[in-house]
């Protein structure tokens, strides 16, 4: 018996010229171990751009005949018992995310820094104890994650300028021993977790990253008990004003003008004051990463809703993951502001302006199941978009593509706008991706809008989640749970702070108090299945792997 007979997942993908793959779970595992690894065949998949191999204990290698994907864009090799990754992965010039946490790596290959279309690496709970040299080549890469390992420092080249697009880097849990002041080089890092260290030093360059917005030193044994103190209070704004000052005196002990040093601190102070006024209500949305979520339930009841996705969205926007989501209080105050303000800051970073990925959220009780995610001509494809009259998709992208164009000649702009990214995304399609409802209305059309229609407001008690993407299922998944989790942190501080109902715009007028947090803050989340046309299963979210990698301050109960 082939490989293809043992393996009748690959058999279909090879069949139906499939692009993606998942084998995971303990029937694969034990397939793997009789095969004495992966089946051969796999690698004969050469359409294959999503490729999930994870939950394998018996998966210890991968065959260098991997780099015969050439196509591939994700790459999720996680939770199984890996020892090392071949040298050749340099060879998946496509390569966009690359997950090989929770294995047992003691090292990577130097083939990695080959990979430049790189965006997201996660190589967290493993036993590395370096970085290879030369990742500063991947310079896409805007997420690096390396936690849980035993490493000790970082390779000098990673806090490069070349690595402009670096939003996130996560090291805790490891044994570093130095920051270098090169870290102000990442022009673009807003995230910061290097706690559970061995640092005694924060560099106060630090301070001169642009963007950085949380920081975390937790953990660490530093020389500055001050310091130590605002670290251990997570004040990431004190923590930068105080490196600010520290910068400014070293500064003076080397004998800098007093009246140049003093103009010079009210031009800092100023352009500080004027990037703040800027970003006000980001900042406020941001601080609320710091809340506790007590309690996030994942619902083990058979799932009452599944999504049917037909085949010919593979070549327009082929990736779809939804989910329910109940005990959102939207009610109270400005809750509902909060959330859409949440929703759309998670666009413009994680989604790179729905470049990557769509968010769309609907009042689930406004729904008419069963659902199709599925495609249409520009011409024939009608929605109510959001605040607009109903209208075709040429018409709509239309409009939309006059009034950015006005918007840039307003701001004397040379560059495109975020709008103008998206609205070519589909540009040269003859068929647009859009989600149907069983009487036939299109209530999403991503990535441009969801219908108002289906619109949230303050009395929406369950929301319908989808996230869609052309780039991953993997995107989609990890999409999907930042706005979860972003949910479950706003539930937590409407709850904490006790704001009136009907306070905020939409409300009835009358004022009643918020529900205890002990019931409003927690959420359920009831599973979506989606499937194809003959009712195979896709995928469904949450599955046991989501909602639970790396959210320390995060209870899931299955």
């Amino acid at each position: 018996m082939d490989d293809m007979e043992k393996w009748p997942e690959i058999e279909k993908a090879a069949t139906e010229k499939r692009r993606e793959l998942v084998l995971q779970g303990a029937a694969v595992d034990k397939r793997i171990y009789s095969n004495g690894g992966l089946a051969s065949s796999i690698y004969s998949l050469r359409l294959l751009n999503y490729l999930e191999v994870s939950q394998c204990p018996s998966l210890t290698e991968i065959h260098e005949d991997i780099q015969q994907l050439a196509n591939l864009q994700s790459l999720i090799l996680c939770r199984n018992k890996l020892a090392s990754i071949p040298n050749v992965i340099g060879s998946l010039k496509c390569l966009k995310v690359l997950d090989l946490s929770v294995n047992n790596l003691v090292a990577l290959p130097e083939g990695i820094s080959q990979l430049r279309e790189l965006n997201s690496l996660n190589v967290s709970c493993n036993s590395l104890e370096f970085l290879p040299d030369g990742l500063s080549q991947c310079t896409k890469l805007s997420t690096i994650n390396v936690s849980k390992n035993r490493i000790t420092s970082f390779p000098p080249d990673l806090l490069s300028e070349r690595l402009d697009l670096l939003s996130t880097l996560v090291a805790s849990d490891n044994l570093i021993e130095e920051l270098s002041a090169d870290v102000h080089k990442l022009s673009a890092l807003k995230v910061l977790d290097v706690s559970n260290n061995k640092l005694s030093e924060i560099p106060s360059d630090l301070a001169d990253c642009p963007k950085l917005k949380e920081i975390n030193f937790k953990g660490n044994k530093l020389s500055d008990k001050r310091l130590e103190k605002m670290v251990n209070g997570c004040q990431t704004k004190s923590i930068l004003d105080y490196l600010r000052g520290k910068g400014r005196g070293r500064q003076g002990e080397e004998g800098v003008d007093a009246d140049g040093g003093r103009n010079a601190d009210k031009k800092r102070r100023q352009q500080r004051k004027k990037k703040e006024k800027v970003a006000e209500e980001q900042d406020e949305v941001e601080e609320l990463n710091k809340m506790v979520v007590r309690v996030l339930h994942v619902s083990d009841v058979p799932t009452a809703l599944t999504v049917s996705v037909s085949a010919e969205v593979k070549d327009v926007r082929p990736y779809l993951v939804c989910c329910m989501v109940r005990g959102m209080n939207l009610k109270s105050g400005n809750a509902l502001k909060r959330f859409l303000v949440a929703q759309t800051k998670l666009h413009d970073d994680l989604c790179g302006k729905r470049t990557i990925a769509t968010i769309a959220t609907h009042d689930a009780q406004l729904l008419k199941s069963p659902l199709v995610y599925d495609v249409k001509p520009p011409t024939e494809l009608k929605i109510v978009p959001l605040g607009r009259k109903e209208m075709t998709a040429v018409e709509l992208i239309r409009q939309l593509q006059l009034e950015a164009d006005e918007l840039r000649k307003q701001k004397k702009r040379q560059n495109v706008t975020g709008l103008h990214k998206y609205l070519q995304l589909l540009q040269g399609k003859p068929l647009y991706p859009c989600l149907v409802d069983a009487e036939g209305h299109v209530i999403s059309f991503p990535p441009i809008t969801n219908s108002e229609k289906t619109k949230i407001k303050k009395t929406t008690k369950e929301l319908f989640l989808e996230v869609t993407s052309a780039s991953s299922l993997q995107t989609c998944k990890d999409i999907m749970d930042a706005l979860i989790v972003k949910m479950a942190e706003l539930n937590k501080f409407t709850a904490e702070h006790g704001e009136e109902v009907g306070s905020g715009e939409e409300g009835d007028g009358t004022a009643e108090p918020a529900a205890s947090s002990e019931t409003s803050s927690q959420l359920i989340i009831q599973q979506v299945r989606t499937v194809d046309q003959d009712g195979n299963l896709k995928v469904v979210y949450p599955s046991k792997t989501d909602l639970s990698e790396g959210i320390s301050n995060l209870t899931v109960i299955w």
